[in-house]
Formats: structure tokens, C-alpha cells, sequence
């Protein structure tokens, strides 16, 4: 593969302060239910359409993370977010009533990786004191969005994955000299967009798996890293499918992942258990299983260096309905339990 120059990977030097999650009834009833800072049975989050459902889980989660950390709307620089609605118009409605600066975010579901890159390369070199990275999907808006809504009955073939209801929020400030129990942003490489020619919207995890695969042969050739020089390689949501799709792809570059390999699309719900097919997907798949599950593993020492792969597929309903194929993306973060970049 033709992977460039070094000039590829950040380095970053900044520190997870907050981090919040809100879900669905599904993701509470899942493995890491007991994780998650608050779900709603109902998953309507006391509005009356599911695009108002999802903006208000983007507003609720933002607060949360704000009020665990013990800040205000002034604390906060910008919000990076997005989600997978029509010009992004969950994180547009939902974080209207904060009195904050705002970019919105399209990645599909990769974009709490975008927004972490983002949000960690202001604080890292000065621009920003304090980023907040903000994502969200809801299984309804988007069935109705991307494929038929509920109502209609549509099967799901075994490779289709299960869009997350939940919203995952961080607030990411600039590293001091040293802080205990803490989660360091320390390297990111944008991903490329790939495209393996799969048109099938019912089988996601084969579109992103390339990207993925892409961009983690570039980290490791840059970096001079090896997969076990690492606890955990974890990436967003490409299921069951893909995630066995990635492993054989990095196998046929003799690079072998498998050993330390993980999902978020894999680990937030119970497979053979929930009606899940091939796993979960969505903005708010590894956002939730992120703030909530990994990143407080990263505090308490039991992963101490981990890359984190957010992976998206960049298509709309209009391009499926064209037939044109689904392009995808892997955004990676490499997120440590020690300080490795110091910034001037």
C-alpha cells in the first residue's frame, strides 16, 4: 500500500477531564448496562418525534458530562459534534440552549473520533483551553433516515447491525504535569476515505472494515509499533462481520490483531441474547461504550495504552438509492494512562 510520509500522526497532548453517556432501553439490558450514566425505557426521552428524542439526548448527556466535571457553559471553548441525521440536526437542535461556540461534524459513525482529534489538537497547541466532543444516534430516526421506519417491518438480513440509541459526551483540556487516574489523548491519525466497492447497506461492517485495516497498517508503519505493543485495539462498529473482516485483512499484511482485538459494536450488546444480527453501530456506539466503559479503565490502570479506532461509513440515503457503493473511514486515537507529548 502506498501509505506516504510520517507527517500523518498528531501528536497530542491532552486529558480526558469528563465524560458522560445517556441510552437507550436495548443498551441498558446489554452487558455494560450498569455503566452508562442514564437510560430511558421508553427511549423517548419525553419527546414526541424520535429527531427531538435524539437532540435532547445530545443536550442531556453535554449537561451530564459538564456537571460531573463541574464546569459551566463560559469553561467550555467550543463543542465538536455530530450525529447521522440530515445536516446534523440533533447536535443542532439539541445543543442550541448552550451559550457555547459550535462545529458541527459529519464523520457518520466515526465522528466522536473526528471530534476527539479535534478537540484534543486545540487544547494540545493552545487554541482552546476546553473542547467538548458530543455524538448521538437513535435506532428510530435513523431507520427512518437511512432504510424503512419500524412500522414498515423491513427484514434485516444477519449481517445488518443495529443502530445504538445513545449520546456520548467529553470534555478534553491540555495535559498538566502530571495527573493521577487520568486519560491522555496522545496520538491520532486521520483516516482515508476507502472505498472496497460494497453497495449492500445491510452489511456496514464489510464497507468500513478496509478503512479500518487502512489506517491501522499506516499507524504501525509510521509509528514503528507492533499490535501487542498495546492492551487494547479497539474500533468502533463494525460488528461481528466486520470485525472478523478486519482481522483476516490485517493477517494478509502479516500484522495480526486478533489476540488484543475488540468492538464497540461487539461489546454493547449480548450477542445470541438481544435481536441484534451482527452487533450495534452507529455515532453513538463507541461514543457511549467510550465515555462510559473504556475511558474509566484507562483511569483505574487496567488498560494502560490503547488505540481506538472510530470507523464510519460515508454514505446517504440518496447514494444508496443510486446503487453507488459505501465508501468508509477510520479515524484513530491512541489514548494512554501515562503522558508521552509535552506541548510548549
Amino acid at each position: 500500500m502506498n501509505d506516504g510520509t510520517k507527517r500523518s500522526i498528531i501528536k497530542l497532548d491532552s486529558v480526558v477531564e469528563s465524560a458522560a453517556s445517556i441510552v437507550g432501553k436495548m443498551e441498558h439490558e446489554g452487558p455494560l448496562g450498569n455503566f452508562f450514566d442514564s437510560f430511558d425505557p421508553t427511549d423517548e426521552f419525553g419527546q414526541d418525534t424520535w429527531e427531538k428524542s435524539e437532540s435532547e439526548m445530545q443536550r442531556l448527556v453535554l449537561n451530564k458530562a459538564l456537571d460531573k466535571g463541574g464546569f459551566k457553559d463560559d469553561d467550555i471553548d467550543i463543542m465538536f459534534g455530530g450525529d447521522l441525521l440530515n445536516q446534523c440536526i440533533a447536535g443542532a437542535y439539541g445543543l442550541e440552549k448552550f451559550d457555547i461556540s459550535y462545529m458541527g461534524l459529519f464523520g457518520a459513525c466515526s465522528t466522536i473520533a473526528e471530534a476527539m482529534i479535534l478537540a484534543s489538537a486545540m487544547t494540545s497547541y493552545g487554541i482552546y483551553n476546553r473542547c467538548a466532543a458530543v455524538t448521538s444516534s437513535h435506532n428510530c430516526s435513523a431507520e427512518m433516515q437511512f432504510r424503512t421506519p419500524l412500522e414498515y417491518g423491513g427484514q434485516r438480513p444477519p449481517s445488518a447491525q443495529w443502530t445504538v440509541t445513545g449520546a456520548g459526551a467529553l470534555i478534553v483540556r491540555k495535559s498538566r504535569e502530571y495527573e493521577n487516574g487520568a486519560a491522555y489523548i496522545t496520538e491520532a491519525l486521520a483516516g482515508r476515505v476507502i472505498d472496497a466497492g460494497i453497495k449492500d447497506a445491510s452489511n456496514m461492517g464489510a464497507a468500513m472494515a478496509p478503512a479500518a485495516a487502512n489506517t491501522l497498517l499506516r499507524y504501525f508503519n509510521h509509528s514503528g509499533k507492533k499490535p501487542n505493543d498495546f492492551d487494547l485495539i479497539v474500533t468502533g462498529d463494525l460488528g461481528y462481520e466486520g470485525s472478523a473482516m478486519l482481522c483476516d485483512l490485517m493477517r494478509s499484511y502479516d500484522t495480526d490483531i486478533s489476540s488484543n482485538h475488540n468492538d464497540c459494536g461487539m461489546m454493547i450488546y449480548s450477542h445470541g441474547i438481544q435481536d441484534v444480527h451482527a452487533g450495534g453501530s452507529g455515532c453513538g456506539c463507541s461514543a457511549v461504550v467510550l465515555a462510559s466503559y473504556l475511558l474509566p479503565k484507562i483511569k483505574n490502570g487496567e488498560i494502560n495504552d490503547m488505540l481506538f479506532v472510530g470507523t464510519g461509513a460515508l454514505m446517504n440515503a440518496s447514494s444508496l438509492k443510486q446503487g453507488l457503493s459505501i465508501p468508509g473511514i477510520g479515524h484513530l486515537v491512541r489514548i494512554s494512562s501515562a503522558r508521552m507529548n509535552t506541548m510548549s
